[in-house]
């Protein structure tokens, strides 16, 4: 009999238990004698998770006694360790095993063999089938695949008829059940509320029995179809180019995509009664077991290569496609998800996401930046979310004070929403100083420029009254871009943005992918090798490499500034000629425009961005060439302390309010004295009001930031006495403190300056 055949049999029969009027307990009861009769099992028994133990539901060969009083904790005994390794044992010899444990109460004692499949619920384990049989030997693969088969159809029938609890089935603690606080790491600040929203939302299988199984067959045939046009359309993508590692990525894929073993084990899983989605499920669990035996890394790469592209069938053929974005948010969310890329973030409708909750994430990493820029509250280094927290959940976020509520009670609520308006008059109240110019005290101008990078954040400029836009990122638009942007594509967006600005000055960055910035179409050129992806082939070092890019670039820039003034800034400057080999394309660009008479730009400003720490000891040989000069205090933090950014463990661990973070500026701040060069800072650590008052002491008189940051900042700028503050610096950074940000923090709180 082949593992389809005897499956099909059980299977039959459980419809009919399924569809009777006999009570739960009945229907465990007969299914463990048709599970019995069928694999011709001595002992065929099912234990369930009930609050938090595994207890023996049913049996056919034990003592019946021993049913609902037998009991194991998760990770105790064979079926506890089933259960936690969500992982089938097949034992010849169940004594010889370290993990067994005999319950005398059970008359267990006589029977050697044993076998035993996890009844799997919502990705966890939420009971166990076992069998047993005097005899010693191990049970051949159509019994195994047929018990597989066979839990598939409990997990159903057992969730159906409410045999567990729903809460302990998705593997969330007591406490989900009511008002919980979390803690976490404040990565974008700002208060929002809304329903849990998960970014990768499971594909849940709501039947695990055809009705037709011809009709099954018949999609699973069209979900290959279009997973291999997808695959190919991959391997076919010109701009992954000839030659490299990722073609025999894409080949296995291929091989994967079109082998026939595997859609065959599939068709035979169907001819035994499943579903579509369950027999691709059924086919994956056994990948699952076959992938934790395997020692050889290669050969458990290629297996991990048949996971991914199980879970891309089932994701095709159960309608379940892309993430949460891809089907559409219908109310006022709050995003959550163990990470997120800056391109992932932005494909959600920026009307309904209102805040972010991350697993890691730390305050540096590009989506933080995005999400600044998008206005959206983000709430990092937040652990067991999973665990904690529901589909459709209520929660307010609260990343001023690190913290997030779920399902809050009536009276946390009324009092989170009371600080949300005063929140918002506070806001109105910086809305006041959108045409006041900032001053300091002792009347010294200091430029408030915001960063951008989207069509939309355009609108911001005037709303917030910055001098201008310091930073647009124009990577941004090829993040969101499926394909690389053309040049007719760029060059409107670029011209929009300098009508929008009218007489404020934009610097437009250069194209700044790589790292935690990857897109797909530009993924040969990305170097997939990079194991410190950051430090490897990014920004000005790939666009140099790919000179059509940069050209397509520079050509937009140049047309778009026609009869304007263009400010150009290069990222990643790690020494001088790399900034000339820039300027070059520019250059060039300019020339073959000149000859077709094409409007110039009045006035070309070129710059650079100080990320890489090496380009601090050539400023003299670099700022002769440069009109301004910007520091980027995210990347260069990072490279200051060898400390990754995306890494969630470092994410605390380096304050920009350090004193060789601080000295490092400030000797930057001092070679650029007396040279005729604009300097500023376009990262992250200007918008912050007690990182900012930092800067004003080191010299710094230009700040880019996120827009939302401009009002307090302006605040801020008219607050401070430039030679007190400078006075004060020097004072800190000749013997340090040993909580320097505490010292500044009191510093100003003493002169009413605002420090939050």
């Amino acid at each position: 009999m082949t593992a389809a055949a005897a499956a099909r049999q059980i299977l039959t029969q459980l419809h009919a238990i399924m569809a009777s009027r006999t009570h739960a307990q009945g229907k465990l009861d007969r299914v463990v004698d048709i599970i019995a009769e069928n694999l011709d099992s001595e002992v065929v028994s099912i234990y369930l998770l009930r609050e938090g133990m595994l207890e023996l539901f049913a049996t056919h060969g034990l003592n019946k006694s021993a049913v609902h009083v037998t009991r194991m904790a998760i990770g105790e005994g064979l079926t506890g360790t089933i259960a936690e390794n969500v992982k089938t044992l097949n034992l010849a010899e169940a004594k010889a095993h370290p993990d067994f444990q005999y319950r005398p109460e059970t008359g267990e004692d006589k029977f050697h063999s044993f076998a035993g499949v996890p009844i799997v619920y919502r990705e966890r384990a939420v009971g166990v089938v076992c069998v047993q049989h005097v005899e010693p030997r191990r049970y051949e693969d159509i019994e195994i695949e047929a018990l597989q088969t066979t839990a598939m159809v409990l997990s159903e029938l057992i969730s159906n008829n409410a045999l567990i609890d729903e809460e302990e089935a998705l593997g969330l603690a007591p406490e989900a059940t009511g008002p919980l606080t979390l803690s976490g790491l404040p990565l974008v600040k700002g208060l929002a509320s809304g329903h849990a929203v998960y970014h990768q939302p499971r594909v849940t299988i709501d039947q695990v029995m055809a009705d037709d199984t011809e009709a099954e067959r018949q999609r699973v045939y069209r979900a290959f179809d279009k997973m291999r046009e997808q695959i190919d359309a991959m391997a076919s993508n010109a701009e992954f180019g000839k030659g490299g590692e990722h073609e025999e990525v894409l080949e296995t894929y291929k091989m994967f995509a079109y082998d026939e073993g595997w859609g065959r084990r599939i068709n035979e899983a169907i001819d035994s009664g499943l579903t579509a989605e369950a027999a691709i499920e059924r086919v994956q669990q056994h990948t699952r077991m076959r992938m934790r035996e395997i020692d050889d890394p290669l050969l458990a790469d290629r297996m991990h290569d048949l996971e991914d592209l199980a879970n891309r069938l089932l994701r095709i053929v159960s309608g379940q496609l892309g993430t949460a974005a891809t089907q559409g948010l219908r109310r006022d969310t709050i995003l959550i998800a163990k990470n997120l890329g800056p391109a992932e973030l932005l494909e959600y409708d920026r009307r309904r996401l209102k805040g972010v909750i991350l697993e890691e994430g730390s305050l540096t990493a590009h989506v933080v930046i995005v999400a600044r820029a998008m206005g959206i509250a983000v709430l990092g280094q937040t652990r067991g979310l999973r665990g904690l927290v529901r589909e459709g959940d209520e929660i307010l976020l609260d990343a001023n004070g690190a913290t997030a509520t779920i399902r809050p009670s009536q009276s946390v609520a009324d009092a989170f929403f009371t600080r949300f308006a005063k929140t918002k008059e506070r806001q109105a109240a910086y809305a006041e100083l959108r045409d006041v110019e900032p001053f300091t005290r002792c009347g010294t101008r200091i430029q408030v420029m915001m960063n951008a990078g989207l069509r939309d954040d355009i609108t911001n400029l005037n709303l917030v009254g910055a001098d201008g836009i310091g930073l647009f990122r124009t990577e941004f638009q090829f993040l969101v871009s499926a394909t690389l942007p053309q040049r007719e594509r760029q060059l409107r967006l670029y011209r929009d943005v300098l009508d929008a600005a009218g007489d404020r000055p934009v610097i437009f960055r250069t194209v700044d992918i790589g790292g935690d910035k990857a897109v797909p179409y530009l993924r040969s050129a990305l170097s997939d090798a990079d194991e410190n992806p950051a430090m490897g082939w990014r920004a000005l070092r790939l666009a140099l490499e790919r000179e059509g890019l940069m050209k397509v670039q520079a050509r937009a820039l140049l047309e778009a500034a026609a009869g304007r003034s263009l400010h150009v800034m290069f990222p990643m400057v790690s020494e001088p000629w790399e900034f000339d080999a820039a300027k070059a394309v520019f250059e060039q660009q300019l020339a073959f425009l000149k000859t077709r008479k094409k409007q110039l730009p009045d006035t070309i400003h070129y710059g650079a961005m100080l990320e890489v720490p090496a380009l601090a000891e050539v400023l003299d040989l670099l700022i002769p060439k440069l009109s301004f000069l910007s520091i980027g205090t995210n990347d260069l933090t990072q490279f200051l302390f060898a400390a990754d950014r995306a890494n969630p463990k470092l994410a605390e661990r380096y304050d920009w309010l350090s004193p060789a973070i601080l000295r490092f500026l400030r000797r930057i701040s001092q070679a650029a004295v007396g040279q005729a060069v604009d300097l500023g800072v376009c990262g992250e650590m200007g918008g912050r009001n007690l990182e900012a008052l930092a800067l004003l002491g080191l010299g710094y008189r230009r700040l880019s930031i996120t827009p939302v940051s401009v009002g307090p900042v302006k605040e801020l700028v008219r607050q401070v006495d430039l030679a007190e503050i400078t006075a004060a610096m020097n004072g800190w950074l000749a013997s340090p403190p040993p909580d320097l940000r505490a010292e500044i923090k009191a510093w100003a709180e003493q002169r009413g300056i605002a420090a939050e």
